[in-house]
This record gives structure tokens, sequence and C-alpha cells, in this order.
């Protein structure tokens, strides 16, 4: 085989090798952003912030929902920059995301509000 036929032929990484950085990075960050639904809905039902009406049939959510996909493309931006291309152990992030997408849930329920 010659130095040609060898340069053309694809070599594969070995297991574990590619970098999953951008894969945690957005993980992480739909655990941001379910996190920011829930939080924009405490504030609006506490009367701390009240998110303008981008959709008049859906009301006040329009906007709430909008500020929150911000926060989730802001975060996710972020930690992409951070950590493409890099090697990350993915149990800390796994972990902080579910338990940001558990608490963005149940911040959106009415029995939640009535606590504040």
């Amino acid at each position: 085989m010659s130095t040609a036929e060898r340069a053309e032929k694809p070599v594969l990484p070995a297991q574990g090798d590619l970098p999953n950085g951008a894969a945690i990075a957005a993980f992480l960050a739909s655990g941001i952003g379910a996190f920011a639904v829930g939080f924009f809905v405490i504030l609006n039902e506490a009367g701390w912030f009240t998110a303008p009406t981008l959709y008049g049939p859906a009301g006040g959510v329009s906007g709430r929902t909008t500020f929150a996909a911000a926060a989730w493309l802001i975060a996710w931006a972020f930690l992409h920059r951070k950590w493409a291309g890099r090697q990350i152990d993915a149990r800390g992030p796994w972990i902080m995301a579910l338990v940001l997408i558990a608490l963005g849930v149940i911040a959106t329920f009415p029995p939640v509000w009535g606590l504040l």
C-alpha cells in the first residue's frame, strides 16, 4: 500500500476520543432554559416582573417564554464557546440539568405560586 493510499483512508478515532463538550453544553443549556421558564413564571406571579404580551391570544406567556428562550440561547452560546472541542465529565452537568429541568417544571404549577 502506497503512502497516497494510506492518506486517503479515513482514520476512525478510538471510542472515547471524540470531544463531548458541545453536546454537554447543549444539554446543560436546556436545563437552564427550562429553569428560566419557571423563574419567569414565579417572578410574574409574585408581581416582581411582568413580561410583555408579544402575541395577543397567548397573553403574557408569550413574553415569558420568549425571555426564557433568550436565556437558553445565551447559555448555550456561552457554554458551547467554553466547552466545544473538549472532553467533559458528563455526570455533573447531567445532574445539574436534570435538577434545573425539575425545578423549572415545578415552578410552573399554581400550588407553588401560592407559597409566595
